[in-house]
């Protein structure tokens, strides 16, 4: 387990170091520039190369780039072009707002799906289950840009009961929440379904009814333990996601999170800002990536010497 443990930190750091370098490059590559976003088009160029020189951005790229990967190395992500403040701190800042979000997502996620998705696998082949199914299919064909808005039109303009976007508060939280805990529950409930119609076909399964043994004793005891390790992996999996996956609702809503951060530092080609958030995010996934997996070879004997 420790080897296992050591291999995928490992692996997280070289991926998350991959990540950063590639947006590294990309962000530097795009059309646009930084000194022009922070002094107008009427500056001179004398003063741009100024400005240019007091940022460090007249050196070579590889240059930058090496200068970026020591800093990382102390813990220090930079300053930001256009505020001149930590970008740590920024990030600190709109990380838990983006926190709560993916959280409050997940919960709404998984109060509709898992008794959903349940209910569908014991109810196989009827009609619940193909409308269940239908609606589930549905709900991961729409995507968060057009559902957002429609909840806004509903329950902020037609119906006056949440705010239509903008600040922390909790009524604040609770469309944009929707927004991404939908659209997620769509996908959960299928996954919770097909496990649950995967583990009731199992011999063992079969074999422990031939016993006696009454339908929730079945259920509760031996199906529903071993159809939540797939669904676990994905529920890690989509929990990362979403700490960059709510960029354009955070954006829709007003919600001050990383995601709306990371669009105002690429509108003002923030070079450090950018690689910061994204830096985050990447860990952010890699990290619950790994602790998913560990926390799946704990509960299944099957991998843990793997």
């Amino acid at each position: 387990m420790l080897m296992r443990l050591v291999s995928r930190l490992a692996l997280a750091l070289v991926v998350a170091l991959g990540v950063a370098s590639l947006v590294f490059a990309l962000i530097h590559l795009t059309p646009g520039d930084p000194v022009e976003a922070m002094l107008g088009e009427s500056a001179t160029s004398v003063d741009r190369a100024a400005l240019r020189t007091a940022l460090g951005l007249d050196a070579p790229l590889s240059a930058q780039w090496w200068r970026f990967v020591r800093a990382l190395a102390d813990g220090d992500l930079g300053r930001s072009l256009a505020s001149q403040r930590a970008v740590a701190t920024l990030i600190a800042e709109r990380l838990p707002q983006t926190l709560v979000l993916a959280l409050a997502a997940m919960g709404v996620a998984l109060a509709l799906a898992l008794p959903l998705g349940l209910y569908s696998a014991l109810r196989a082949g009827t009609r619940w289950d193909l409308f269940t199914s239908t609606l589930a299919v549905l709900g991961m064909a729409l995507p968060s840009f057009v559902l957002g808005p429609l909840l806004m039109m509903v329950f902020a303009v037609q119906l006056g009961w949440l705010p239509v976007a903008g600040g922390d508060t909790p009524a604040a939280l609770v469309l944009p929440a929707l927004t991404l805990g939908l659209a997620l529950a769509a996908l959960l409930t299928r996954m919770v379904r097909a496990a649950v119609c995967e583990v009731l076909s199992e011999p063992y399964i079969l074999a422990a009814r031939a016993r006696g043994l009454g339908a929730a004793r079945v259920l509760w005891r031996h199906a529903l333990r071993n159809a939540a390790l797939p669904v676990l992996t994905v529920v890690g999996l989509q929990l990362g996601a979403l700490l960059g996956g709510a960029v354009i609702t955070e954006m829709v809503f007003g919600w001050p999170g990383l995601g709306q951060l990371t669009i105002e530092a690429i509108q003002h080609r923030d070079y450090p800002l950018v690689q910061g958030c994204v830096l985050t995010v990447s860990l952010g996934y890699v990290g619950l990536n790994l602790l998913t997996d560990l926390l799946y070879g704990c509960l299944d004997p099957r991998v843990r010497g793997l």
